[in-house]
């Protein structure tokens, strides 16, 4: 696969997750288009790597706080406090 399609993987797939942001959505598309246009001109296939696995650490961080976010209300709706 090549890395110009790993990018508009990953971009997609962050799209995909920033639906639930808790900033909201314009937010979250917004900062994503800024960051990936701001390193649309590096050729580096080093760099480019090390970017894309930063994005696919967001994407594990982006998880944890959804499903941080749905055991609280899990925690709310069964455990009075």
């Amino acid at each position: 696969m090549s890395q110009r399609t790993k990018v508009i993987q990953l971009y997609k797939t962050l799209l995909y997750m920033g639906r639930d942001y808790p900033k909201g959505y314009d937010v979250f598309k917004r900062n994503l288009r800024k960051v990936f246009e701001k390193n649309k001109q590096e050729r580096d296939p080093e760099k480019i790597d090390k970017m894309l696995a930063h994005g696919n650490f967001v994407i594990k961080e982006l998880e944890t706080l959804y499903m941080l976010r749905k055991y609280r209300t899990l925690k709310k709706r069964y455990y009075k406090e």
